[in-house]
């Protein structure tokens, strides 16, 4: 590991960097903070919508407010008792400011709450206690390009078993199941892009983000967002971008391109000047 202050100067030394880390310290806005005070251009969100998208009360919140169903839940504080009163079982416990599934768990019977509840506390305080939602996964990734225009990848459907969730072992050993662009319904897609495109807006996203929807016969539920997603080559994002014609290569440019707009041009201007040799 680096010392702060060689990586400091790495840092520095770098026309714009593009946040890749996840969970506390990566995607909660920390990392977005540290480049902001050593003035590097970041291809990523802002402290404020990197702190937003990590805590997923808050963000159940926001969602709210603007329309966008999620799941019933509860709150449960530092040192407090579950509380499941006014929820119906199947649960999912998990840490309200947790990254890639760390510390979810699905939980039947209402006697084995507190001790999923414990276990959570061991990823991270406060814990959540949601009702399990029974939908198709679907997720939909957004990025404002260098016209200052959103961008959105075709919608993915993961393939979760009946009463699982998409868990970390999935994410990182290469079985996760994808079909793109997912094979929903007009109506639905619509749904899941609009909020899509509405919460990107909300929370001051920049870069690209993940949104991670529940498709149900009710209409989509938000599960949670993602303002440091994945970007391996088969990860989700770049395959929702790849469905579109954009390669990633060709999606690394643009987040680059985006962090060089000095302002967003009118619809009679021409593009913004680019800044030459980005690296990231």
């Amino acid at each position: 590991m680096l010392p702060a202050h060689r990586a400091i100067e790495l840092l520095t030394g770098c026309d714009a960097a593009i946040p890749m880390l996840h969970g506390v310290r990566g995607e909660d806005g920390a990392i977005a903070g540290l480049l902001e005070l050593c003035g590097v251009p970041s291809a990523g969100s802002p402290v404020r919508a990197g702190a937003l998208g990590m805590d997923k009360q808050a963000t159940k919140l926001i969602a709210a407010s603007l329309g966008i169903a999620t799941a019933n839940g509860r709150l449960v504080g530092a040192g407090t008792a579950a509380v499941t009163t006014g929820l119906t079982p199947p649960f999912v416990v998990k840490p309200a400011s947790g990254g890639s599934s760390n510390g979810v768990f699905v939980v039947a019977d209402l006697g084995d709450v507190a001790d999923a509840v414990d276990r959570a506390r061991t990823f991270g305080d406060p814990v959540l206690i949601e009702e399990y939602v029974a939908g198709r996964e679907v997720d939909v990734a957004v990025f404002r390009d260098r016209r200052g225009a959103l961008r959105l990848g075709a919608a993915l459907e993961i393939g979760v078993s009946s009463g699982g969730v998409f868990g970390a072992v999935e994410k990182y050993d290469g079985s996760a199941r994808f079909t793109v662009p997912a094979p929903i319904g007009d109506a639905e897609e619509a749904a899941v892009r609009s909020a899509a495109a509405r919460l990107y807006e909300a929370l001051g996203c920049a870069g690209v983000a993940r949104f991670d929807f529940f498709v149900t016969a009710d209409g989509p539920v938000l599960n949670e967002v993602n303002t440091a997603p994945g970007m391996t080559e088969r990860s989700q994002v770049p395959l929702m971008y790849a469905a579109t014609g954009l390669d990633y290569t060709g999606l690394i440019a643009e987040l680059l391109d985006a962090v060089f707009l000095d302002a967003v041009p009118s619809p009679n201007q021409g593009e913004a000047p680019q800044r030459a040799g980005a690296t990231a």
